[in-house]
Formats: C-alpha cells, sequence, structure tokens
C-alpha cells in the first residue's frame, strides 16, 4: 500500500499504514473477488458489504441475528452478516445473493419467480440465501427439513408455504 504524507505540529511526516502499526490485514474473498481490510475488525460483514462495497442486497432487519433479511454464505454455510465481525473473515469465501446468481438464473432464484414467493420483497435476498445453503447441504429435503433450515427467516408477509413448494421446486430442478 502506498503511504501518504501528512502535517504533524507544522511538519510533514509519514503517514504510517496499519502494517506498519502491527494491525494484520483481514484478507478474505467477497462473489470471487480478493479483498483486504484493514479498519475495525469489531465491523459487521453487513456494514461492510452495504457501505464499503455498495452490495445492497444483504439487507438490514433487526441487526441482532433473529430475522434472516441479512443472510450471506460464509464458505458455504448460512450466516447472518449483522452478527458476523469482519475479524472472523481471515481467508475465508463470502458470496451474497449478488454472487450466487449475476442474472438470476440459480435454481433457487428461477423456483422463487415460478411460484411468485416474493410479496413485499425485504426479506427474499436473505430467504434465498439461506434456502441455497439448505439445498447444498441437504440436496432433496422434506417439509421438516426445510422448516428447521428456514425457522430463522421471518417472512412479514407470511409467504412461508411459497417459499417451502419454490425451495422443494430448485430441489427437483438440481437433481
Amino acid at each position: 500500500m502506498p503511504r501518504a504524507w501528512m502535517v504533524v505540529s507544522g511538519q510533514f511526516v509519514w503517514e504510517l499504514g496499519p502494517w506498519e502499526l502491527g494491525v494484520e490485514m483481514i484478507k478474505f474473498t467477497v462473489n470471487g473477488t480478493a479483498r483486504t481490510f484493514d479498519g475495525d475488525e469489531d465491523m459487521p460483514l453487513l456494514w461492510y458489504l452495504r457501505d464499503d462495497l455498495r452490495l445492497t442486497g444483504t439487507r438490514f432487519g433487526c441487526g441482532a441475528g433473529l430475522c434472516g433479511a441479512c443472510t450471506v454464505h460464509l464458505d458455504g454455510t448460512a450466516v447472518r452478516a449483522c452478527q458476523t465481525p469482519l475479524r472472523t473473515l481471515q481467508n475465508k469465501r463470502v458470496v451474497t445473493i449478488e454472487g450466487l446468481s449475476a442474472d438470476g438464473s440459480h435454481p433457487v432464484q428461477r423456483a422463487w419467480v415460478s411460484h411468485d414467493v416474493a410479496q413485499c420483497g425485504y426479506c427474499q435476498t436473505g430467504q434465498i440465501m439461506q434456502a441455497a445453503s439448505l439445498l447444498t447441504r441437504t440436496p432433496n429435503p422434506t417439509d421438516q427439513d426445510i422448516d428447521r433450515a428456514m425457522t430463522g427467516n421471518i417472512c412479514r408477509c407470511g409467504t412461508y408455504q411459497r417459499i417451502r413448494a419454490a425451495i422443494k421446486t430448485a430441489a427437483k430442478e438440481r437433481s
């Protein structure tokens, strides 16, 4: 990283980079792009994605990890971005809704459209990311598997039956 000049007490001095202060750079990928971070390591991943990278598909819902609107994949597993501090991302892979499929061609996204799942749409990116993670782990889920996996994702519009039907359709398409 380039160093910059700054003025301290009327004199020019080198601004120290984080590597010179002993701060470890956090290295990880987001949607296949290598990233480094040297700021507040307690910052939630959600704010980094939305504010720094401008990936606004990941939504802020409750801020407590209870609603699922902020669900992303971390090394293939669904996690709540609002509760994932950046310090935990060293050498990890993050995938957001934007990285799941740029053109909406992922089987879960297609099933969501065919079943007209979204009503207001606010929770849908988190729902889709949770469902995609479920199908990676459990390719042919039962109703019980779906209910268990999707429990932490709240849909205020109550489209749960359509969500379940879309997940079953996506499972069939993937097999």
